[in-house]
């Protein structure tokens, strides 16, 4: 079978600006020890996430490393409501494939979906607790801060979020999806506020990446200050955060997707596409078609997200769980995102599929970008039409020729092999 007529991709290469901690580990036992302050033999949860933060390892361990040195007895909780499968094991595998493990960090982990119910006063859902951390002494979250992929507010992603839905478990991500947008908008910040109120949370470790995913701020923030505090970060997040460079695209190409890359597989705030119902869609990036080719291992077969694409591959929807996909999808409420699109047999056949989706009538004239995932927006490559749109951008050179964008089994040529300096990651 011979393969469709595809425009030629060049390797281009983005100036992103740069913004990165350089002692991680002494600015976050520096920090952690500014704020620890309790007993000895203080018992702390440690709550930790399912989100794809990176260095996580070393910041739960330093971390841990610090509370131990103050006195604490600490042991670690997964804070991911319905994620891994919305099981105990699931969870532990998940924290497991960051490198978060008892042997590595110091001290046990203790993953369980079981709660308690706390007073709510005036709220119009239920208020839960992990079981474990109810019994600690205190809790500590451990959080990156950024944009969330399903809405605006005052507070997105982040140690609030994780403090209600979080240490709630798949009890709270039921009782607050079920409000949809305006239960994470709006309801969130009013259940974190009784929590917080508590004194349970000691502290919070804030963590902020730059665009090219480096840990570009660390702060231990007391829990009676996250409120106050975690909107600025939020702010310093979204002026750091990555963006495709054009807003215009007939096809957009993703390598792959995976919830240690967004909690939606792919972020809607790189792709332009929210696909909630009654929320508005993103004024750019506007893009006629999205290929995906692949799931990240580190997903564990969790595909939330493919219902944000018009076309997978049959490599991709071969590695997906059903099962974890339905449970996250489900409590999420969001159904449109857990949709399957169409999986062509290779990668020339998707792109080609998209080309047609997009109604573009030539292919030479058409406005393409790859990129890996929509973490990492250094590296792309671009049709000619989409280079020459980009020629007067000073931040964005060239780094090779233009070639065919796929081998004769119509496989996309991997990044490894057309950015040689930067190996596959």
């Amino acid at each position: 079978m011979s393969l469709p007529l595809l425009p030629p991709l060049q390797p281009l290469r983005v100036h992103l600006p740069a913004q990165e901690v350089s002692d991680l580990a002494g600015t976050v036992r520096a920090q952690v020890g500014a704020v620890a302050r309790f007993p000895h033999g203080t018992r702390i949860a440690l709550a930790v996430g399912s989100r794809g933060i990176a260095n996580l390892a070393v910041l739960v361990r330093e971390t841990v490393a610090e509370l131990r040195h103050r006195g604490a007895e600490v042991f670690i909780i997964p804070a991911m409501g319905s994620h891994g499968g919305a099981t105990a094991d699931g969870q532990r595998d998940l924290l497991a494939g960051y490198g978060v493990t008892e042997s590595a960090m110091g001290c046990p982990i203790r993953s369980s979906l079981d709660v308690v119910e706390l007073p709510a006063s005036g709220l119009e859902h239920p208020l839960f607790l992990d079981g474990h951390a109810a019994g600690a002494d205190g809790i500590v979250l451990l959080n990156r801060i950024k944009p969330h992929t399903d809405f605006r507010g005052r507070y997105e992603s982040g140690l609030v979020k994780m403090a209600v839905i979080g240490l709630g478990k798949h009890a709270a991500a039921l009782a607050v999806h079920r409000f949809g947008v305006r239960g994470l908008r709006d309801l969130i910040p009013q259940a974190a506020a009784q929590l917080l109120a508590t004194g349970r949370v000691l502290f919070g470790l804030a963590v902020v990446e730059d665009a090219h995913e480096h840990t570009a701020l660390v702060e231990a923030i007391p829990g009676a200050r996250l409120l106050d505090r975690e909107p600025e970060l939020l702010a310093l997040a979204r002026r750091l955060q990555p963006r495709l460079p054009l807003e215009e695209l007939d096809v957009l190409i993703v390598d792959r997707m995976g919830k240690n890359l967004s909690g939606t597989g792919l972020d809607t705030n790189v792709i332009g596409r929210i696909r909630i119902a009654g929320e508005p869609e993103p004024a750019a990036p506007r893009i006629r078609a999205v290929v995906v080719t692949d799931l990240t291992d580190e997903s564990h077969g969790n595909a939330v997200g493919t219902g944000l694409a018009d076309v997978i591959t049959a490599r991709l929807a071969a590695k997906i769980d059903h099962a974890a996909t339905y449970v996250n999808t489900a409590t999420s409420g969001f159904l449109e995102r857990g949709k399957l699109p169409l999986a062509a047999p290779t990668d020339a056949v998707a792109f080609e599929l998209a080309l047609r989706v997009a109604g573009v009538l030539d292919p030479a004239t058409s406005r393409v970008l790859r990129i890996r995932d929509t973490l990492h927006l250094g590296e792309m490559l671009a049709s000619p039409a989409a280079v020459a749109a980009l020629r007067e951008r000073p931040d964005i050179v060239a780094v090779g020729p233009a070639r065919s964008p796929v081998d004769d089994t119509g496989t996309l040529r991997p990044f490894s092999r057309l950015f040689p300096a930067e190996a596959e990651r």
